[in-house]
């Protein structure tokens, strides 16, 4: 294996990590910001709830691609806490 493998088989996971946290943790807050209008309350209220703890949500999946053991453990956790909130989110269209 050459150097340059090797620093990118080091580095590749540092990456992906990255990317999830980036656009994983953008599009769990989005999708958790839209899923808030399933709940029986107000459009108004939900909207402003939903714009709040989209902030949560964001930085919590980015604890969360930086506390797991690996960048597919990361992914499949991101991928994990979606499914449900695009159901949701499906349902309110």
């Amino acid at each position: 294996m050459t150097a340059v493998a090797g620093w990118i088989r080091g580095i590749g996971p540092l990456v992906s990590r990255i990317v999830a946290a980036l656009f994983g943790g953008y599009a769990l807050a989005a999708l958790a910001s839209v899923a808030v209008l399933a709940l029986p309350m107000s459009k108004p209220q939900a909207v402003l709830t939903g714009m709040l703890a989209s902030f949560a949500v964001y930085a919590g999946a980015v604890i969360w691609v930086f506390a797991a053991r690996s960048a597919r453990r990361a992914w499949t956790g991101l991928l994990v806490v979606a499914a449900p909130l695009l159901l949701a989110a499906w349902s309110v269209w």
